[in-house]
């Protein structure tokens, strides 16, 4: 197992739209493996490949607090998605920054696991966050993108500063 650097933003990168997994084979289990021990070691609750430069449709997520309830989700889809909700949300690629963000209330997802097998969830409170979160990545975008564009404009001057103060 493997850390693997995680994109920050602005970087394009995070924007490229990720492909689905053809075959979940060793190659992805292990991948699965370094973005899980990538996530803990952040730490946080949520990873996409997106942002380790991966661009396949995998997501691992980890909302527990003893952090062993590790959940994959390959080539994941929103079957559906009811009421709202506002949470403040963090992201591993913009570090730092929390922002209230308006998602879906409860979503059902369909998805593979890490051993091929379809599976259906449907989720409420934090997984459904964070999976609505982290899905936004496999497809190019970052939560922050769904602020004003001032903000968006603070937040990578924030960023800046923070990159120059750590060299």
């Amino acid at each position: 197992m493997a850390l693997l650097p995680i994109l920050h933003y602005p970087d394009s990168r995070l924007h490229k739209v990720a492909v689905p997994v053809k075959r979940v084979d060793d190659k992805i289990r292990n991948l699965i493996k370094d973005m899980a021990q990538t996530m803990y070691a952040a730490p946080g609750i949520g990873l996409a490949a997106t942002q380790v430069d991966v661009h396949q449709r995998i997501l691992v997520i980890d909302i527990s607090e003893s952090r062993n309830e590790l959940q994959v989700f390959i080539n994941p889809k929103i079957i559906s998605a009811e009421g709202e909700s506002e949470c403040e949300e963090g992201c591993l690629s913009v570090p730092g920054i929390y922002e209230k963000v308006t998602r879906a209330a409860k979503v059902t997802v369909s998805a593979l696991d890490e051993h091929g097998r379809e599976r259906t969830i449907t989720a409420e409170g934090l997984l459904a966050v964070c999976l609505q979160h982290e899905m936004d990545h496999l497809v190019g975008r970052v939560f922050v993108e769904k602020l004003s564009r001032l903000k968006q404009q603070r937040i990578v001057a924030k960023l800046s500063k923070q990159q120059r103060q750590a060299m």
